[in-house]
């Protein structure tokens, strides 16, 4: 029989820790080939090679190196240099995952050339056309094929929205595959990270008390573009760092955007804000796990916060993985409430949860048995 050919697409930071798992089952499979596909929209050492290796993902079999651009021209570049990809490797799928415009721009090309297309992580809503991730969501579940989902209420959208059932798998978390197969592993080094400055060492049990600080994370437009909002938010985190030591491994649009506005001098002075530059995939997640509460305007932390039963504070006005509210441990918040919110973690009234249905590590074999059974 010949080779069932399967491009497997990664893009940006969050696609790689969904995607290793997959390659992992995948290898040495005896009838399934993929071709790795990095389209290179986040290329620099720390979001990505990095983020290969501590994931022990092999070389892609392609690199499209679109860099950084306006989502319309990073958009078509991806489409542009994908379709070259399809042409001549003749895949009887391609898979994407994820959000990002690399998602969506490669599902385009992959439907205009009659080639069949699954996306992982479909079927999730946020409500909010404003987030770019939202467009690129409903575009790509317009035109898959296959869907693989995390959790009900992403079955019930796609459902509402007209797909079959017979198309739509519940297959669980790719994320928590990776989360639990790189826990010990996390644990066994030496995990310290250097401040922006470059000046600073910052470790868990050393720099900042095990269980004894908050992790923050904060890149969304509608938070860090808005001097108003940026200012309103720094002088929050000040009043927090004053009660609880926070550690901030700052993404380069907000630390772009703290310098823009004046603020980013303010955040310096507080002497229990830890800004670190972007950390890799192991000692982010060595820093949930020892961590009071996460405090995020992110997606994937919701869902490893959730893994993991740490409250998780998501200052956004709304989400696009609910099942971490009803079911796990995060909570939709404004930036008013934070203060108060973190005094109840603090007291110990954090909210806590249960994992999720298929949220157990086993997410990636189940993707193989269902793809055998498409051939």
């Amino acid at each position: 029989m010949e080779d069932f050919r399967l491009i497997l697409v990664a893009g940006a930071r969050p696609n790689f820790m969904k995607i290793a798992p997959l390659m992992h089952a995948l290898k040495d499979h005896a009838t399934i080939r993929p071709y790795l596909v990095h389209t290179g929209q986040h290329y620099d050492e720390k979001m990505s090679d990095l983020f290969f290796k501590q994931l022990n993902i092999p070389e892609p079999d392609i690199n499209l190196e679109v860099g950084s651009a306006s989502h319309a021209v990073q958009t078509a570049m991806i489409m542009e240099r994908f379709e070259k990809v399809c042409l001549d490797i003749k895949p009887h799928m391609v898979i994407v995952v994820g959000d990002v415009n690399s998602t969506a721009a490669c599902t385009l090309v992959a439907a205009k050339l009659h080639i069949l297309s699954t996306h992982y992580e479909a079927g999730l809503r946020s409500r909010d056309r404003a987030m770019p991730e939202e467009i690129n969501r409903l575009v790509t579940d317009a035109i898959s094929d296959y869907f693989f989902t995390t959790s009900v209420d992403a079955d019930e959208n796609l459902i509402n929205e007209g797909i079959p059932h017979d198309k739509i798998f519940m297959v669980g978390n790719l994320m928590i595959d990776s989360l639990m197969i790189n826990l010990e592993k996390a644990e066994s080094a030496d995990r310290r990270v250097k401040t922006i400055d470059g000046l600073h060492d910052v470790q868990v049990g050393k720099t900042v008390p095990s269980g004894g600080y908050g992790i923050m994370t904060f890149h969304r437009p509608s938070n860090v573009d808005d001097p108003e909002t940026l200012a309103k938010l720094v002088q929050a985190w000040g009043t927090v760092s004053k009660k609880i030591p926070l550690v901030f491994p700052i993404h380069p649009r907000t630390v772009k955007n703290l310098k823009t506005f004046g603020l980013l001098d303010i955040l310096h002075a507080y002497e229990n804000i830890y800004l670190t530059e972007p950390v890799g995939y192991l000692e982010f997640i060595h820093f949930i796990r020892h961590a009071s509460f996460a405090l995020t305007d992110s997606g994937g932390i919701q869902e490893e916060t959730t893994a993991l039963n740490i409250p998780c504070l998501t200052i956004r006005p709304s989400t696009e993985r609910p099942v971490t509210i009803w079911e796990g441990s995060n909570k939709l918040i404004k930036v008013s409430d934070i203060e108060n919110e973190i005094e109840l973690i603090l007291n110990g009234k954090g909210k806590t949860g249960n994992i999720p249905k298929y949220w157990d590590g086993q997410t990636a074999g189940r993707i193989i048995k269902v793809l055998e059974k498409i051939l």
